[in-house]
């Protein structure tokens, strides 16, 4: 009976801490001209991040062209294939596991949302030619192990027009790779993307609008969080999926929660209390909820020496105190 009992003990035990699952604490690590070395990583390592985006890049000319350009000698180095293997391999070798997202980068930083063709067969076009573009990025997911590959990335008027391409090219994506799957959706486009079931991840860009407020303070932020928070808790359970930020971050500037999307060159004044403020919340909000699966701040620039500090108001935390905040709660989870 002792050993039956043990046993038992045992068997509960394993129950309980298969069902304990790390939290993806990631790092949106931002192409660059040059290849990645150990000391580029060793500052994500020192920030407990466990995970990386690595994210190449496709151009589109004007927010009605069909072709989408990519892979080219023209673009930086770590905009391209071969830029986004060698990123990943040096991950990987430091144990920081990686999801691999392809984006695409409208002329004069047009909103890909808004992308959307006029006629049947510009339609045609772009789904052949975004097709061969994620398809080649899914190879070199498949070729290079990555943990996650996101299928797109806040594409929401092209999802929303043409949906049975989307179920198809997801398809055609489990043929070649056989890891994670998701999509990043627009904060506002998430509720009515039509192809949950068929990924492992509901992806959210979290830029949601929580405060009005100059310095809002955690409380408010987080009461600012309360009806987001519980949208995506029902959405998670009805698809049996879990949520992950595909993006989240704040400026470190005045009202960083009023409208968090926004990346125009803003003239508010410099507010890091702000960024600290809005990173504790969704930290306290989101990390601990079972459901909630991590996500990757937006956004991490390899040549951390040069990147972000106490003058700069845009998204990076590098060098100012939120950093401190994410490398605080990254090794919580």
């Amino acid at each position: 009976m002792r050993q039956l009992g043990l046993l038992i003990f045992c068997l509960l035990q394993f129950s309980c801490t298969s069902q304990v699952k790390e939290k993806i604490n990631g790092v949106s690590f931002v192409a660059s001209r040059e290849k990645v070395g150990q000391q580029h990583v060793d500052e994500i390592l020192n920030i407990n991040a466990n995970h990386a985006a690595v994210m190449p890049f496709g151009f589109i000319r004007e927010i009605n062209s069909p072709d989408i350009i990519f892979d080219t000698e023209r673009q930086w180095f770590g905009e391209t294939k071969s830029g986004a293997k060698q990123y990943i391999r040096m991950l990987h070798k430091n144990g920081v596991q990686v999801m691999l997202k392809p984006q695409i980068w409208i002329w004069r930083g047009e909103f890909t949302g808004t992308l959307k063709m006029q006629t049947e067969e510009d339609w045609q076009v772009l789904e052949a030619s975004y097709e061969k573009f994620i398809l080649a990025y899914a190879h070199l997911a498949h070729e290079t192990q990555t943990a996650i590959f996101c299928v797109g990335t806040e594409l929401g008027q092209f999802v929303k027009n043409r949906p049975v391409f989307w179920k198809n090219l997801i398809g055609k994506i489990r043929e070649v790779y056989k890891g994670k799957l998701t999509y990043a959706a627009n904060w506002d486009e998430y509720p009515g993307t039509p192809f949950w079931e068929y990924v492992d991840f509901i992806g959210i860009d979290a830029y949601f609008p929580l405060s009005e407020e100059r310095t809002p303070t955690v409380t408010q932020l987080k009461n600012g969080w309360k009806k987001h928070k519980e949208r995506m808790m029902h959405l998670s359970k009805e698809k049996g999926k879990p949520i992950l930020f595909t993006e989240y971050g704040y400026r470190s500037m005045d009202y960083t929660a009023k409208k968090p999307w926004l990346v125009d060159r803003s003239v508010q004044n410099v507010n890091l209390d702000g960024q600290v403020n809005a990173k504790k919340a969704i930290f306290e909000e989101f990390w601990g909820e079972e459901w909630f699966a991590g996500g990757y701040v937006w956004k991490w620039f390899i040549n951390h020496d040069k990147a972000g500090g106490g003058k700069d108001n845009r998204f990076t935390p590098q060098n100012k105190p939120a950093q401190l905040v994410i490398s605080d709660f990254y090794k919580l989870y």
